[in-house]
């Protein structure tokens, strides 16, 4: 195990990246309730002082009457019913969007707007999940593995001062820079202009869903006052598992620079070992 000395008192590396770790957690969880707690209140506020013009427009609903209107709204919504529109609305388990689920179930994201509601569909989910999740897992661990070995033979050829280096290194930042702009820059545009978003919203959809956070405030092929070509959800499905392959490659990239970051610091850390000649040995020859 490594360590560092600081002022005489020796600290675990390990010790260090996990107290890093929980302040990280610390400062997220401070600088989101900075932010997030204001918007909220003005939220709750505008939503009871809603509910209290509405009731004094149609006097004819009392308040419980209200409150079980707004119950029965959230249960369809939980279960995956818009409650805006009609009953012509698209199907959310039409093939479609039925392949859009399979991919966030494997995928880990759940984005949490559409469940099974059924006994069978949440017993076949369970099962489903099972084999998915490590399929999609050893899917990544692959990729993850090939280009490991990638930037091995990079690391080897570092020692080559000739154009084969430049090359590998050009076609491994090229490699990046198209997967950065066909599968995280290029398609905000294409769901900015189906969906309505700003190019910043949908920017934060397709990062959030490609890391497989998936928050669900934010998922395409939902609004039922537009009409979505047949396939659009499925081809949605594909982009989310290319895209999380590659942001994985990413990650993976950006993981063993850190590394490569810390066995630096610790190379540098270690003292170095001073040769002493001894004028005996000198004598015994």
């Amino acid at each position: 195990m490594s360590y560092i000395t600081v002022h005489s008192i020796r600290i675990s590396w390990t010790v260090i990246l996990l107290l890093g770790y929980v302040a990280y957690l610390f400062l997220g969880a401070a600088v989101f309730q900075m932010l997030e707690k204001q918007a909220e209140t003005h939220t709750r506020s505008n939503f009871q002082l809603a509910k209290l013009k509405f009731l004094t427009n149609y006097s004819c609903l009392d308040g419980p009457a209200l409150e079980r209107f707004v119950r029965i709204i959230i249960d369809a919504w939980d279960k995956g019913v818009n409650p805006t529109g009609n009953s012509t609305n698209p199907s959310n388990w039409d093939f479609s969007s039925s392949f859009f689920f399979a991919g966030a179930v494997v995928t880990t994201i759940g984005f949490g707007n559409l469940a099974p509601s059924t006994v069978g569909g949440q017993a076949f989910c369970v099962f489903y999940a099972l084999v998915g999740i490590p399929l999609n897992l050893t899917f990544l661990n692959t990729l993850g593995r090939s280009l490991n070995g990638y930037l091995k033979r990079v690391e080897r050829s570092g020692q080559k001062s000739n154009n084969k280096q430049v090359m590998e290194i050009f076609a491994m930042v090229f490699f990046l820079i198209l997967g950065t702009v066909l599968l995280l820059v290029f398609p905000p545009l294409i769901f900015s202009h189906v969906e309505g978003w700003t190019y910043g919203e949908s920017f934060y959809f397709a990062f959030i869903t490609l890391s497989t956070i998936g928050f669900g405030d934010y998922v395409v092929g939902t609004d039922p006052g537009k009409h979505y070509i047949s396939i659009y959800r499925s081809l949605a499905g594909v982009w989310i598992i290319v895209g999380l392959a590659w942001l994985a490659l990413l990650f993976n990239l950006g993981s063993r620079a850190m590394e490569w970051v810390f066995q630096l610091k610790r190379q540098r850390k270690k003292p170095k070992l001073e040769v002493k000649h001894d004028p005996k040995q000198d004598d015994c020859t």
